[in-house]
């Protein structure tokens, strides 16, 4: 019986830690398409004369530093 709830609880904790990373990739996904709209919108701005270089290139550095630590798979979704 004890065999039994060991193999239980480890199919449980597995299950948990499969949902947790799935949350955190759709997470990261998100968080990637809003730095990308961010982006999109600082350099549509700049082009209008509202927006200023610098906004641009902070909204690009923040991206990148996105695809460097999460990878760039939401831009294929």
């Amino acid at each position: 019986m004890t065999g039994f709830l060991d193999r239980a609880k480890e199919q449980a904790q597995s299950a948990l830690n499969q949902g947790k990373q799935k949350v955190e990739e759709v997470q990261a996904q998100r968080a990637g398409t809003d730095l990308l709209k961010q982006l999109g919108a600082a350099y549509y701005a700049e082009q209008r004369g509202s927006g200023s270089a610098q906004a641009t290139q902070n909204a690009l550095a923040a991206l990148e530093a996105h695809i460097a630590t999460h990878g760039d798979g939401f831009l294929r979704s």
